[in-house]
């Protein structure tokens, strides 16, 4: 563990030119998404997500997502999902705070550039806290890019996703800028349709108060496709 927040702590350097530390707070965090995925009929298919992410220099668990969908596939290059998810977030001292998530996901494979695959996902989000009473919305769009670097299916892979509060609400939540999170790092096959994506991810988060806060995460990712 030590090895690794250390890993993590040299990271965090590398960006922390960004921003002046007097505005920004530093985190390091390691994220495991563990997701199955796969057909259920016809054009219809599914995915389901569990996410552990460790905070505080990675010394606990901050948070937990439970995120599954069902999708039909409008054509071989483009799906649109319907899901829901679970997020329970840890607070030191406090009750964890509960929130619900209704989403709509369309996910675009655009191209095939050097090999590889080019992306995005739009994701639009219904979101419910225990801590007010109203809902918030807030648009996501990524774009991913993976290039194969080797016969075996190792592929580099880099992506950005940023995230738009489309309202205030009583809980906190401001339009406009919420959260960017950039990821750099390789896809590695594992078995069959099975992969494994490792590499460091930044997530830059706004806050009230003009201040922010940015987390250097080692991210891992399975994903186990049926």
């Amino acid at each position: 563990m030590n090895i690794l927040r250390a890993s993590l702590a040299v990271l965090s350097l590398i960006f922390s030119a960004q921003t002046a530390m007097a505005e920004t707070a530093h985190d390091e965090q390691a994220w495991v998404n563990l997701t199955l995925m796969g057909s259920l009929k016809g054009k219809v298919v599914y995915f389901a997500e569990v996410q552990p992410r460790f905070g505080d220099g990675v010394s606990r668990l901050d948070q937990l997502l439970l995120r599954p969908a069902i999708g039909v596939k409008l054509s071989p290059k483009m799906t649109l999902y319907q899901g829901y998810a679970r997020v329970i977030t840890k607070r030191e001292g406090a009750r964890d705070l509960r929130e619900h998530r209704s989403f709509q996901q369309l996910s675009w494979l655009m191209g095939k550039p050097w090999g590889g695959e080019f992306s995005t996902r739009t994701r639009l989000e219904q979101r419910w806290r225990a801590d007010g009473d109203d809902v918030g919305h807030r648009l996501r769009e990524m774009v991913r890019l993976e290039v194969p670097v080797a016969g075996n299916g190792l592929a580099a892979l880099g992506y950005a996703e940023g995230f738009l509060a489309l309202n205030d609400t009583d809980w906190g939540a401001r339009s406009g800028f919420d959260q960017l999170r950039s990821f750099i790092g390789a896809e590695i096959p594992v078995v069959g349709k099975t992969t494994i994506e490792l590499g460091y991810l930044n997530q830059l988060v706004n806050q009230t108060g003009g201040r922010r806060r940015m987390n250097h995460v080692l991210s891992f990712s399975l994903f186990a496709r049926l």
